[in-house]
């Protein structure tokens, strides 16, 4: 319990660090004014001030914000008019406020560059973890724990080269060479076209001949530096994580899924109890997808903002203050929707 406690406030907090130090680094590269650096909303319960700006952790765990000066277009008597942030070009602004989802970015890339280097690149073996009752697989006498190390001839060493094979061959009947224990045994199987819904609900048709993986992986050294690894790993996932944005919004995968703080807790919890790498690659994950959230073109958000210091950029004179006000009570309102909704889900999970 202590575990997961500690766990879920580093991991937490380490997230809301990282994205607040983008946001002050680029603000500060720039030359502008930072008032305040807070971890945590709230009242401060410990701080310290560096020059003009307070450093501190707030009462209030759920976030972090960086006050910059001249944020509101107000004055600011502790710093010149050329500190101010509402003085500076548009595009200045939007690399501020880009600039944390950007480091969320940068945090999963440096876990997975760590990963790589410290652990290597995981392949999932190709070991059975069950077969499906009526299938091919149980026609031809495939158990749970064998291992699959060659078809028609051809050596296998992991689960994706065996899928692979497996749908190259179109159906034809495929000779499996596996070890059953001590045992090497030799089973023919014809895969049988058939259709399941994916991780995103949409429905694919390929050839299967009825197993499923056991989860077993090996860990193989990466080439180079493992950078190239880590940003493939980084691209990769984000990738999985539109996908799946994009997927509730087309009803493919249905709200109720969608989690809240409890699920996210949750999530950190389970992956503390596996050790610290599945820890590492579990914030990796959440930092892509705060990261992602982030970018949304709702105002209140990020995205929201860059959104408008674009279309500033674009017209080439300021937007109205009153357009701007609206548009950030719309998007406050979706936003306290989206987390009742998210809220919600985690309750019902509870309780069910």
């Amino acid at each position: 319990m202590i575990t997961s406690i500690v766990a879920i406030v580093v991991v937490l907090g380490g997230l809301i660090f990282f994205h607040e130090l983008g946001h002050f680094t680029i603000a500060r590269l720039f030359g502008m004014g930072v008032k305040a650096f807070s971890l945590g909303f709230g009242p401060k319960l410990a701080g310290v001030t560096s020059g003009r700006t307070d450093y501190k952790l707030s009462l209030i765990p759920l976030g972090g914000y960086v006050a910059l000066a001249g944020e509101q277009g107000e004055e600011e008597a502790d710093f010149p008019d050329d500190q101010l942030f509402s003085n500076r070009p548009a595009w200045q602004r939007l690399c501020v406020v880009a600039a944390g989802p950007f480091f969320n970015f940068l945090l999963a890339f440096l876990i997975y560059w760590f990963l790589a280097m410290s652990q290597g690149q995981a392949v999932v073996l190709p070991v059975v973890g069950g077969v499906l009752p009526d299938s091919p697989a149980a026609a031809a006498g495939f158990a749970k724990d064998d291992l699959i190390t060659g078809i028609d001839g051809a050596p296998i060493d992991s689960w994706s080269q065996m899928v692979e094979t497996i749908r190259s061959a179109e159906g034809r009947p495929l000779t499996m060479t596996v070890d059953r224990g001590e045992e090497t045994l030799t089973l023919t199987v014809t895969p049988m076209v058939n259709s399941y819904t994916n991780l995103f609900g949409e429905t694919v048709t390929v050839p299967m001949v009825g197993i499923n993986q056991s989860g077993q992986v090996r860990f193989e050294p990466v080439e180079g530096t493992g950078m190239t690894a880590a940003l493939y790993h980084t691209w990769n996932m984000s990738a999985v994580v539109v996908k799946g944005f994009l997927s509730i919004i087309e009803r493919l995968i249905p709200v109720e899924n969608v989690g809240g703080p409890i699920m996210l807790a949750q999530m950190v919890s389970k992956s503390a109890e596996s050790g610290i790498f599945d820890l590492l690659g579990m914030m990796a994950i959440i930092s892509i997808n705060l990261a992602i959230i982030n970018l949304l073109p709702i105002p209140v958000l990020d995205g929201g903002h860059i959104l408008f210091f674009a279309l500033e950029m674009v017209v080439r004179r300021p937007l109205s203050e009153k357009w701007k006000g609206r548009a950030m009570r719309v998007g406050l309102l979706v936003l306290l929707l989206l987390m009742s909704l998210a809220i919600f889900n985690d309750v019902r999970r509870l309780l069910s």
